[in-house]
């Protein structure tokens, strides 16, 4: 198993902070704000009150999941029953426990590149195989179904749908999402939907849910969700999978020898978090799209560097593919793990390289940083690259 290669390079950028370097990391994918003040409260009164002081159910206390019913009726329109809800250890968990559930020894799933870089190894501890579907910058890194019909086999059991990508911000419109659900329900396939970064669109764009645009394919789909980047909750780890209750019930007893029930005290906070308002949420969003548009400028002024626009999440994805193979501080990067390293050592800026996600060439920057640190960031980037040279 590999490690996860964001998590490997946020390490890195924060020992060097501890030692006291200036380090500017664009590297972990988690909002920089405080979790909302009536959330932390909740938990705070929850810490005092006994039933949350013993075991609780598996599948997640019963005001949760009545909770994630309501908010997923109001944000996606996706009718469901607390016995289609399973609570997890965050949204990483819920993608662990659907794979598991879903997978026999050798099955497929069809994965788009970029992809998270957690995606082939929960695949890979389940059984099955991922099978990578490549996508550029042309395409706006977005699958088509004409790849997909190109990338099954008669051994294709699961496809891995990301709409708000991380990490390259890409949001499918409806009609996209469209085409691709009808395919999966004409070859039979699962849908596995990750729809965490839900409310992070931009510009106009929409993000919508698969069972809900092809509600025939409803009883085959999957949806994971957490509260972890909507609520800034990434440390209070609570997430949650929707699915068929069969697939919930086996899912549940899986996680009923793994880790029992999720923090109570978490579970109480997302209560409060789903039950709110979405005010802050507005102004975090309103944060994102204005460092968005900042790191997209920036990035697409330096020489040797191509980005497109992200449409959703808090990720710019560039491409170095003007860079790589040039001389630069004495060193030729052949690869953008080698940049990853340089530009570390040298402008002590943390980015990281589009090998973890299955895109050679490209490199991942969260704009979930202050202001005035991405601008710092990138203008050092921008001063290192500025002495590339042949």
């Amino acid at each position: 198993m590999a490690p996860s290669a964001t998590l490997a390079i946020d390490a890195k950028a924060k020992q060097l902070q501890s030692q006291g370097v200036d380090v500017v990391g664009f590297g972990a994918g988690e909002p920089d704000f405080p979790t909302p003040a009536a959330i932390v409260e909740a938990a705070v009164a929850a810490c005092s009150d006994p039933r949350n002081h013993r075991y609780t159910p598996t599948g997640g206390l019963p005001d949760l999941k009545e909770a994630i019913v309501s908010k997923t009726a109001r944000d996606s329109g996706f009718e469901i029953a607390p016995k289609q809800v399973l609570v997890t250890n965050g949204g990483k968990h819920a993608i662990y426990n659907a794979f598991a559930a879903l997978l026999d020894p050798g099955d497929e799933v069809l994965v788009p590149a970029p992809y998270w870089t957690t995606y082939p190894e929960a695949i890979r501890l389940a059984g099955g195989v991922p099978v990578e579907v490549p996508t550029g910058s042309a395409s706006g890194f977005k699958v088509t179904v004409d790849q997909l019909e190109d990338a099954a086999t008669d051994r294709t059991k699961v496809l891995l749908f990301v709409s708000p990508s991380n990490p390259t911000g890409a949001v499918y419109s409806r009609d996209q999402i469209a085409e691709i659900g009808r395919l999966a329900v004409e070859r039979g396939w699962w849908v596995l939907s990750d729809e965490i970064y839900e409310h992070l669109v931009y510009e106009g764009h929409v993000q919508h849910s698969m069972p809900v645009v092809v509600p025939e394919l409803a009883d085959r789909c999957i949806v994971a969700n957490g509260v972890a980047k909507t609520y800034a909750m990434t440390g209070w780890r609570v997430g949650w999978l929707i699915g068929p209750a069969d697939v919930v019930e086996a899912a549940t007893n899986l996680q009923s020898h793994a880790t029992s029930n999720v923090n109570n005290v978490a579970q109480r906070a997302a209560v409060a978090a789903l039950t709110g308002d979405l005010v802050a949420v507005g102004e975090m969003r309103a944060a994102f799209d204005r460092r968005r548009r900042t790191i997209f400028q920036m990035l697409s002024e330096i020489k040797g560097v191509s980005c497109i626009e992200p449409e959703g999440a808090f990720y710019a994805f560039p491409s170095f593919e003007g860079i790589l193979g040039r001389e630069l501080r004495g060193a030729r990067p052949a690869t953008t793990l080698e940049l990853a390293e340089l530009v570390l050592e040298e402008s002590r800026v943390a980015f990281v390289p589009g090998e973890a996600f299955g895109a050679p060439g490209y490199g991942r920057f969260s704009y979930a940083l202050s202001d005035a640190d991405l601008v710092r960031g990138i203008q050092r980037l921008g001063e290192l690259f500025s002495e590339v040279g042949d």
